[in-house]
């Protein structure tokens, strides 16, 4: 590769990271401000607690739209425009009159924010450009900042409320927006030529068809539910239940954080030697022994090294699990991986968004329901990638062969080796 050519592709990965942690610096970075923002608009914290989930809801709407119209129309007009409106609603966010109007901000500014999501990061562009292994490495690579924006993101709200108000960090987030639309507008090319688009909604029903699809799409987003779950109930667990103070908590948030970024760059240097689907089936187990643990040091009021062991090993397998789950899923479907992708991120943040606050259903002082949770979620997942992505019997003989991402006509044998993880 030249200099040249290896410049353009440092570029257009460090402009697809940039992106891929918008959505955690939305979700996470006034964290810190939220009591004084509950405060401004006389909002409950049920309310305030509101905000985020409409984020969250928005992300995972925002990617439905953001798919399709991808696949349509291209990358990069609707990743524009998804800019734009995030943009927009972030600069807005900042002079909210009241909760109500900042909640409808919040969940369009989830919307806009998600288009980023879908059609730059880690799926359709790296679909359109990779294939095999190379997807799955770089999947694993922009885990890396999906691991790290969350850690930083109210660490760098807690800086920026030092020298102003909540409102100036959706003033800071209007202007990364900002910033991401002209870099992307000046830099990041049309990855999918119009030869190869399709009618909008052509494929979503083809997609939610395919059995060994839908499986890789459920198993992902039940173990993403469960660390939303242990993101969401364990400052209470921790600084509640176990007393540790803010910093003390903050320094474990940060190890659990480490061990899924590890666990994401091992994933991706062994991925072409293991398997996708053989490193997905790891993090899954060990998905399921971290949350067993979690349940079971709650159950049995074991010691706190016992909780925290188990909350390490949860989190660090949703490193092995997001990036595999990614490439095996969106594998087949290099025709519409806007569509797909937008599927896989939706049932994420959905799934999150839905199930996490179950977390807290026991108040600040149970742990149980926590316990359940991270417990119960990789256990599923892993039954339904079981069920759903198994070889039936004539199965092969049954279906016709794919067409790849040149129209050409593959092998059965090609398709049933990708999907066992054989590239």
């Amino acid at each position: 590769m030249s200099n040249d050519a290896a410049g353009r592709q440092t570029r257009f990965i460090v402009l697809l990271a940039a992106l891929v942690a918008l959505g955690p610096l939305s979700i996470d970075g006034y964290l810190p401000g939220l009591p004084d923002l509950a405060g401004d608009l006389r909002a409950s914290a049920a309310a305030t607690q509101l905000t985020i989930t409409a984020c969250l809801a928005g992300l995972a709407i925002g990617q439905l739209i953001a798919g399709p119209l991808s696949d349509t129309y291209g990358r990069r007009r609707p990743l524009l425009a998804g800019l734009a409106l995030y943009t927009i609603a972030s600069a807005l966010c900042a002079v909210a009159p009241d909760v109500r109007t900042f909640v409808g901000l919040r969940l369009v500014q989830g919307i806009g924010g998600a288009f980023g999501i879908v059609i730059a990061n880690a799926n359709a562009m790296v679909r359109d450009r990779t294939s095999g292994t190379r997807t799955a490495r770089l999947f694993s690579a922009l885990t890396l900042i999906t691991g790290l924006a969350p850690v930083f993101a109210p660490v760098l709200g807690g800086q920026l409320l030092r020298v102003t108000a909540w409102p100036g960090i959706f003033v800071a987030l209007a202007v990364l927006g900002a910033v991401m639309l002209a870099a992307s507008a000046a830099g990041l090319p049309e990855t999918r030529p119009s030869a190869s688009r399709q009618p909008l909604l052509a494929v979503v029903g083809q997609l939610l068809s395919d059995r060994v699809f839908t499986g890789y799409v459920l198993a992902n987003g039940l173990v993403f539910a469960a660390m939303f779950a242990y993101i969401s109930g364990s400052p209470f667990v921790l600084q509640e239940i176990h007393g540790l103070s803010p910093q003390q908590y903050s320094a474990v948030f940060a190890v659990n954080a480490a061990g899924l970024i590890a666990a994401a760059q091992i994933s991706g240097r062994l991925v072409a030697r293991a398997g996708a689907r053989v490193l997905l089936l790891a993090g899954l187990l060990g998905a399921t022994a971290g949350g067993t643990t979690v349940l079971g040091a709650v159950l049995t009021r074991a010691p706190l090294p016992v909780l925290l062991t188990g909350l390490f090993v949860l989190v660090s397998s949703v490193g092995l699990v997001m990036p595999n789950a990614a490439a095996q899923a969106l594998a087949d479907h290099a025709g519409h991986a806007g569509s797909a992708a937008a599927l896989l991120g939706f049932s994420q943040f959905m799934f999150g968004g839905a199930l996490a606050p179950l977390a807290g259903a026991g108040g600040a002082t149970d742990a149980l329901p926590m316990g359940i949770i991270v417990a119960v979620l990789p256990a599923l997942a892993l039954l339904t990638l079981g069920v759903l992505t198994r070889s039936m019997p004539g199965e092969r003989t049954r279906r016709p062969a794919r067409q790849g991402p040149a129209g050409h006509r593959q092998p059965r044998r090609h398709i049933d080796r990708r999907r066992a993880g054989i590239q």
